[in-house]
């Protein structure tokens, strides 16, 4: 059987070193706050391109604490309007609703799955005052087109880039393009530790304050405490982990998008809708996807995640109930997103990691052709 994803064989390839790391942390008696933190942070800035790294306890986090700090400093206020793709993962909402922001719902590009200028621009209110950018399955939203509408009405940007990790757009890579970025390092992302991390990227000095202090219980001081803040921080030896990682994704994020092209190239069976090509052109200004997720629609979704499966292959579907349609949201949302609906009713994910083998790859993209 080809699962999904084995995290195992992953991290095995790099087990001295996660080993290592490890032991350096026990032995160093620091394991929350100590130099492992301070280097990833340093670390992951450079490579987003960024000033600034606050690492956090996860994705979630890094989202809700960000918006949590504009609201300290006065940039927004309870009640703002917030807009958020509507075929998103329901943590890119529930950080919104957490801070008592209203999202706005709106239609995605059918091709790409990301927001769409057009759909943002018709969605603008005079309560409207900020984008919540979310990288959906590795590709970068539009950036700078989201961010032009930005700077034309005065809204924040900020990035979801839990699935982004090292994306770029015309050789800037996401965490570097609206006014602060969320990450998650869940274990299976793309940089992900071997528990929860996350982390947030900005060039505003004054929120990666905010921000490091509501993560501390709201002190910027032992025992002075500025904020009713809460516990959230990565401690010392996912630091490590994540070091160790850092220094191979790009390692890993080339070898999924020859992965991708395999897909692309050899899957041609018309119950299959892949993703669009342009995303591996070699254009410098073109979007650099780098595939956490590989996902193609098909109108009987669940006869070919059968087909596969008969075939030995793993499958899962990110994400099978659009977030209007969750119980926990349903307070929020009754209107109907086409688009969005379709997309959710039919998409499914292959396998697409750096554990996988040629033959794999190969099996995948011949058992797709052989669907009928």
């Amino acid at each position: 059987m080809i699962p999904f994803l084995d995290l195992k064989k992953i991290n095995s390839k790099y087990q001295t070193e996660l080993s290592d790391a490890a032991n350096r942390v026990i032995k160093s008696g620091l394991y929350i706050g100590g130099p492992e933190i301070e280097a990833f942070e340093s670390e992951f800035s450079t490579y987003c391109g960024t000033k600034y790294c606050i690492s956090v306890g996860n994705g979630l986090d890094a989202l809700s604490l960000t918006l949590r700090a504009w609201i300290e400093l006065g940039y927004i206020k309870h009640g703002d309007e917030v807009i958020v793709p509507a075929n998103t993962y329901i943590a890119s909402i529930l950080a919104v609703t957490e801070n008592n922001l209203k999202p706005i719902l709106v239609e995605p590009d059918e091709k790409t799955f990301n927001l769409c200028p057009i759909n943002i621009a018709a969605a603008l209110t005079e309560k409207t005052k900020l984008i919540l950018a979310v990288h959906l399955y590795g590709l970068m939203a539009p950036m700078p087109a989201i961010m032009d509408i930005a700077k034309k009405n005065n809204l924040l940007v900020l990035e979801d880039a839990a699935q982004a990790h090292g994306a770029s757009i015309g050789g800037r890579k996401s965490g570097n393009w609206g006014d602060a970025a969320g990450f998650s390092f869940y274990p299976g992302k793309n940089l992900g530790a071997l528990g929860d991390a996350g982390a947030i990227t900005t060039n505003d000095e004054n929120l990666a304050h905010v921000v490091r202090a509501l993560s501390n219980y709201g002190s910027f001081k032992k025992y002075e405490h500025f904020y009713q803040g809460v516990n959230s921080r990565l401690d010392e030896i996912q630091a490590a982990f994540l070091r160790i990682k850092l220094a191979h994704l790009d390692i890993e994020t080339n070898i999924r998008r020859q992965i991708a092209k395999v897909y692309l190239n050899e899957i041609n069976n018309d119950k299959i809708i892949l993703p669009a090509s342009f995303y591996l052109t070699n254009d410098k200004d073109s979007e650099e996807h780098v595939f956490h997720l590989f996902t193609v629609l098909s109108e009987k979704r669940e006869k070919l995640q059968e087909h596969l499966k008969q075939h030995g292959i793993n499958t899962l579907i990110h994400y099978p109930i659009p977030p209007h349609k969750q119980k926990a949201l349903s307070s929020y949302y009754h209107q109907k997103k086409p688009i969005t609906e379709k997309i959710h009713e039919q998409i499914i994910s292959l396998p697409l990691n750096s554990s996988l083998s040629e033959d794999s790859v190969k099996k995948i993209a011949s058992t797709c052709n052989s669907y009928k």
